[in-house]
């Protein structure tokens, strides 16, 4: 066994990986950027070493960097985690070269699986079934389209490297195709160095199912069941389960057998996973996508059905050492469910958030595991991917593991910035979920019902409350005249508060102490609560039940976040108009994210359709292509390719043709 193991990556699986080897007894190395100096993953490790700038094509993509500084520390192996370079040949051909032991499969599985194009042509050939297609390697020059009309719309491009969902598009009709392209191009060019796509037939009310294998270096494979990660947006996984609600015995034996044949086929070892893709309308009808040749963000959900650990044994089988359990030894006992946390605005399409955590609280119990790299002051920038935690919650059927999940996610605050926890809520909340009805386009169907950016007038009520708490004397003796009642000749006034969340603002009254209110949400009905603060946690008592909100305080905002996992920032403020709805009938264009702006397609002066494309802004690993919102001319210019901007950061001017006359 070894003494020492480098973890080359960032974040929650860092962290995850570093509890593992520190319950084998082995000592840790970390590696940070300039942005991660302070991060949890370096100050839990047993060193840490600073390999580049916050870049991350200097830092956690150098490979000189992280050899370096694994031989520098002593360790005799390195673990990737994933993304990065965790799927990357050369990695992990660089560190056998320097006599370190890559704890993954060997560099021919990861050249035969890291290829989608060479992946499918592999297990096709061991008897696979796979999804009817086309890729760059077959496709003469300016031939998509044709290959395209072959395949048959809808379809999916696909970067050929990498995977996540990262240049991965939709394509519905012949019209969007030279757009995808370009745009799935350079995504995939900018995430993993190679721009060759494939373009697959699009599996209508799709599934997707994926089997976890794991072999060792003496010939032996297995299976450990399936995960359902059907639940997605953006092509990326936010909720997954195993077992899935779908698959029966038999079909669970034949895709595992499948799955282990696959594995087989190009002699790997390590924990891997084998993709699959099937109709929701036809369960018995699976095709193979691909296989990712690293440890998979929802693998605790298995680790939670199976009892067994995955790193653990990732380490064990790099060591050479034989697996303990054959394939009919494999128990799923229970249910597991998984939902990723993200600093992202749902509500915008899902866009990055980012900024400084100034609370974290994070659930425990009975049946409920949370992998996270949060802490209090982590800044959340725009250098990585947006996810922030990993909730996870296990029980004796699928119901009381949902159950579970969303009292945890209740009982989850990361306050001072926005996160995607109350989607979450919602989404786990969905009949159609709740039954196991599900698909890949499921979230789509539902995304009205599921996000809203409106702040509930119970936010305003609370946050008013507070202010007056503040206000409230404290001491034995009270001077009823420094009771903020609002009291004066011929009845209470009242207090009142402008109030500002987000972009919306409040005026709110408050008649009478916190413990015994009426307040008034702008124009609304008045309503009889009463109030408690206990530390940072504020308790209303509404006329429906209770509510309890928790509170940060940053330099400049108060932020709340509700159990439902909603959370605001509030501030007084003087002026109800703000600047930008005075300035609206001009058209300005703002970046919907803190990023960098990878190309401008306008120049000053350009004449500009409603809905053109201005922009392309991308921030954590996503790109946001930016529109024009009216008709007119480009008035001003802003910004230029390469600029970093901040979230709502103007970018340019759109005149209407009206005002440019």
């Amino acid at each position: 066994m070894f003494d020492t193991v480098l973890v080359a990556n960032r974040g929650e699986i860092a962290v995850r990986v570093i509890r593992t080897l520190r319950e084998l007894g082995i000592r840790s190395v970390a590696v940070y950027s300039d942005a991660d100096a302070g991060a949890r993953h370096v100050r839990e490790a047993h060193a840490a070493v600073r390999i580049g700038p916050a870049e991350a094509a200097k830092s956690y993509l150098s490979i000189p960097a992280i050899v370096q500084a694994a031989l520098d520390t002593g360790a005799q192996a390195v673990h990737p985690g994933y993304g990065f370079l965790a799927e990357n040949a050369g990695f992990a051909r660089a560190c056998e070269e320097a006599g370190l032991v890559f704890i993954g499969p060997p560099v021919t599985a990861i050249d035969a699986m890291g290829d989608k194009i060479r992946a499918k042509a592999t297990v096709s050939a061991a008897g696979v079934p796979v999804v009817p297609g086309a890729s760059d390697v077959d496709i003469p020059d300016g031939g998509f389209a044709e290959a395209a009309a072959r395949v048959g719309y809808p379809l999916l491009l696909k970067p050929s490297a990498g995977g996540g969902g990262k240049g991965m598009r939709l394509v519905t009709e012949p019209s969007e195709l030279d757009a995808a392209i370009e745009s799935a191009r350079r995504e995939a060019k900018g995430s993993f160095g190679d721009d060759t796509l494939l373009l697959e037939r699009f599996v209508t009310t799709p599934r997707h199912i994926e089997i976890q294998v794991l072999a060792d270096r003496h010939g032996n494979v297995i299976h450990l069941g399936e995960r359902e990660c059907s639940l997605q947006r953006r092509h990326q996984k936010i909720i997954e389960e195993a077992p899935s609600a779908l698959l029966d015995e038999a079909t669970r034996a034949k895709m595992g057998a499948s799955a282990v044949e696959a594995a087989r086929s190009v002699g790997y070892v390590g924990a891997g996973t084998v993709e699959f893709i099937m109709s929701a309308h036809d369960p018995g009808e699976y095709f193979f996508m691909e296989m990712n040749t690293r440890l998979q963000v929802e693998h605790p959900v298995t680790e939670l059905v199976t009892g067994l650990d995955l790193v653990e044994w990732q380490v064990r089988v790099a060591a050479g050492e034989p697996l303990a359990l054959a394939q009919d030894d494999v128990r799923l006992t229970g249910h597991a469910v998984e939902a990723r946390v993200y600093a992202e605005d749902p509500a915008r399409g899902f866009i990055p958030t980012g900024g400084t955590v100034l609370a974290v609280h994070e659930p425990s119990g009975d049946g409920v595991r949370v992998d996270s790299w949060m802490s209090e002051g982590a800044v959340v920038g725009s250098n990585y991917d947006p996810m922030l935690a990993k909730v996870i919650a296990h029980g004796p059927d699928r119901a009381s593991a949902l159950h579970r999940l969303d009292l945890a996610l209740a009982d989850t605050a990361l306050l001072g910035l926005g996160t995607n926890i109350a989607f979450l809520r919602g989404l786990l909340a969905d009949p159609e979920v709740r039954e196991g009805k599900l698909d890949t386009e499921l979230v789509d169907r539902r995304l009205s019902t599921l996000v809203s950016s409106a702040v509930p007038e119970e936010f305003f009520a609370a946050a008013a409350l507070d202010r007056l708490l503040e206000l409230q004397p404290s001491g034995s003796i009270v001077d009823p005249w420094d009771v903020p009642s609002g009291w004066r000749l011929g009845g209470s006034g009242g207090v009142t508060f402008r109030l500002k969340a987000g972009t919306e603002q409040a005026v709110v009254k408050v008649e009478g102490t916190p413990t015994d209110a009426v307040v008034t949400v702008g124009d609304g009905e008045p309503v009889r609560v009463s109030a408690r603060r206990d530390g940072d946690v504020l308790e209303v008592r509404y006329p429906t039940g209770f509510r309890r909100f928790r509170q940060a305080c940053g330099p400049d905002r108060t932020v709340w976040l509700a159990g439902d996992g909603h959370g605001f920032a509030f501030g007084e403020q003087e002026n109800v108009l703000s600047a930008r709805g005075e300035a609206a009938g001009a058209g300005p264009v703002t970046s919907p994210m803190p990023g960098t702006v990878l190309v401008v397609k306008v120049a000053e002066g350009d004449v500009v359709a409603a809905g053109a494309p201005l922009f392309v802004v991308e921030a954590m690993k996503m790109e946001h292509t930016v529109t024009a919102p009216v008709d007119g001319v480009i008035g001003e210019l802003s910004v230029r390719a390469g600029q970093q901007v901040a979230l709502d950061e103007t970018l340019a001017v759109v005149q209407p043709h009206e005002e440019k006359s």
